[in-house]
């Protein structure tokens, strides 16, 4: 598999201080640049874009996906085992706002996967996923 490029993703916040403290507190994401209106973070080493947005409201559509309501729009990184573990951990200890707590989901299929879905101060809907092997992230059989 090539390696993948970084991913660049703007999204809307209603608080940049609390969202300062989510995406480099808790997350762990280095800061880039910044202003008055938006900050850049490395989630990862994808390049994901605050804005402010004082009159942002919380989406609320879901889907249901193996017995969850996942929030329809999201964002998230798909990591390794490892990597997942100590994020839930980091997140629980936290205090993060689970939207679905860390979980198998797809058990014994091609996507099996785990999974955990968190909301940021601005109550965008991340999710963090793993696979048991990078090749099995787009398997259909």
């Amino acid at each position: 598999m090539t390696e993948m490029p970084p991913f660049h993703l703007a999204f809307p916040v209603d608080d940049l201080e609390a969202t300062r403290g989510f995406y480099g507190g808790l997350l762990g994401c280095r800061e880039g640049r910044s202003s008055e209106d938006w900050v850049d973070f490395d989630l990862f080493g994808h390049q994901v874009v605050a804005h402010l947005d004082p009159a942002h409201e919380r989406a609320a559509s879901t889907n249901a996906v193996d017995g969850d309501a996942v929030p329809i729009f999201h964002f998230g990184v798909v990591l390794d085992f490892d990597g997942f573990e100590a994020l839930a951990r980091r997140l629980r200890e936290g205090g993060a706002d689970f939207i679905i707590e860390p979980r198998t989901r797809f058990a014994g299929q091609p996507g099996e996967q785990r999974t955990m879905f968190v909301r940021d101060p601005a109550g965008n809907a991340l999710e963090f996923k793993a696979f048991a092997s990078r090749d099995r992230i787009f398997a259909t059989d």
